[in-house]
């Protein structure tokens, strides 16, 4: 006989890291301004070692990717394993661990980078001590997801699970082969491969870093809250089931793209390019259900802003996802590599995809966990999303501008063989992008503000009982 019992999700741990999620991406973001100001007016440097560049790039890096989407990440999996589980997170002391070690390892990185304490690799650049940590955190991370997925009472496994739980165990395999390293000092270490090989295994992770935390897990993300959103079922399960697997057998080979002309054997080099084509098929075809998701509630877009952020980072999603493989065609890549374009590219991802899907999902969350009907104010979500929108613009259009210049000075070259442009020109001639940079940059800052003051005027609203009861959920046939 079906007996029904009460209980309720876990949802402390979530509240925590949904307003970390905002704290730390003003923080992030707030450095992202200032690196941008810095490279269109140098001067702001400070002529101080942790002031300068070179030292805060990293930390801006850090914040954003694993602070800010870190934090999301983990708000968002915690909500979704729960609910669509129909049970309370497997070990909540184990969860709550999970928070503050992930806030510890934020804060080492904060004091460790502008130190100049880095292990040189681009987004891992932490030092060992800190590697550790962070190796130790996500085992348990993934001991908490993958113990809610056994507990659960219901016998369908949601496919935004398989995403996460794809996420999880890709990233930890992912971050301690990168990390393999020899200890000189509390602050110091070797990488255990050298040469070449050390710059494929460094890509085989940089671009995973990609593939895998930022657009994997925020497929997760987006397969859970887009429909939520909308009040409409997924467009297709099988589309889902699909995009899935051709996505996790497919990115773990594109890595080798960051490497053309290099070292690299022409034929990884080759394997890297052709994988990234083949790539855009799963990545439009997730954008795609994504979109057609929508298919009799596109009406709703007019009055809903938080469904226009999850639609729009579908689109910048789907842009970003043409427009990598493009850039991995080697003839293509000889124009654009180490340009602006590349951090164009990067920044349609990051602010288009990562940050709007992460903000729209915030915005439906918060309320849900602090028991509110809704956020304090939807005309404030609709500012910020206008400002989000027009910053991203702003950001990825000057760096294609920018990107192309340089790449075609670069390579402009006389009669007599010489370089027609010396690098000071084209620095000269990459400023006025540099300025509109900086500035499509903090109106996003600015945009992160007016999410703080929103989620702030919510959270202050919220009355114990009502957190209480919104927590609460019935599960038939429970024992």
């Amino acid at each position: 006989m079906n007996t029904a019992t009460s209980t309720a999700y876990n949802y402390k741990v979530v509240r925590q890291f949904a307003i970390m999620t905002v704290v730390w991406g003003i923080v992030g973001m707030l450095v992202g301004v200032l690196i941008a100001a810095q490279l269109a007016w140098p001067a702001l440097n400070l002529d101080l070692p942790w002031t300068s560049f070179g030292r805060l790039r990293p930390l801006h890096t850090n914040a954003v990717i694993f602070a800010f989407g870190g934090c999301a990440l983990f708000a968002t999996s915690y909500y979704t394993v729960q609910r669509t589980c129909q049970t309370t997170l497997f070990a909540p002391k184990l969860a709550a661990f999970t928070f503050w070690g992930w806030q510890l390892v934020i804060l080492l990185a904060a004091i460790s980078l502008p130190l100049g304490w880095t292990g040189g690799k681009e987004y891992a650049e932490l030092e060992w001590p800190i590697d550790i940590l962070i190796a130790v955190v996500w085992v348990v991370y993934g001991i908490v997801f993958f113990g809610t997925l056994l507990k659960r009472n219901v016998k369908h496994l949601y496919v935004g699970n398989w995403f996460f739980g794809a996420f999880i165990i890709v990233v930890a395999m992912l971050h301690i082969v990168n990390n393999l390293e020899m200890p000189v000092t509390w602050t110091k270490s070797y990488s255990l491969y050298s040469g070449a090989t050390d710059a494929m295994v460094q890509w085989w992770y940089g671009h995973n870093a990609v593939g895998f935390f930022l657009t994997t897990a925020f497929l997760g993300m987006m397969y859970y809250f887009v429909p939520k959103q909308a009040g409409r079922p997924v467009y297709s399960y099988r589309l889902s089931i699909v995009h899935f697997w051709a996505l996790i057998t497919l990115y773990i080979w594109a890595g080798p793209h960051h490497l053309h002309y290099t070292a690299l054997p022409d034929w990884a080099q080759s394997l890297g390019m052709v994988m990234s084509l083949i790539l855009l098929a799963p990545s439009w075809g997730g954008m795609i259900n994504g979109m057609m998701t929508l298919s009799g509630a596109w009406h709703k877009l007019r009055t809903d802003p938080i469904l226009r952020f999850l639609v729009v980072s579908l689109a910048f999603y789907g842009m970003s996802t043409f427009e990598g493989p493009m850039m991995s065609i080697k003839t293509v890549n000889a124009l654009s590599h180490y340009t602006d374009w590349t951090i164009g590219h990067v920044h349609a991802g990051a602010l288009g995809w990562v940050a709007m899907v992460s903000i729209g999902s915030l915005y439906h969350l918060i309320p849900k966990v602090f028991g509110r009907e809704e956020m304090h104010s939807i005309a404030l979500i609709n500012t910020h999303f206008w400002m989000a929108t027009i910053g991203t613009v702003l950001y990825i259009a000057s760096m294609w501008v920018n990107g192309i210049a340089q790449g075609l000075m670069w390579r402009a070259v006389n009669t007599d063989g010489t370089l027609t442009y010396s690098f000071a020109e084209t620095l000269v001639a990459s400023h006025p992008g540099f300025v509109v940079r900086t500035i499509g940059g903090a109106i996003f800052f600015a945009g992160m503000l007016l999410m703080a003051y929103n989620t702030w005027k919510t959270v202050r609203a919220a009355k114990p009982e009502e957190m209480e009861a919104a927590a609460k959920y019935a599960v038939e046939g429970a024992h």
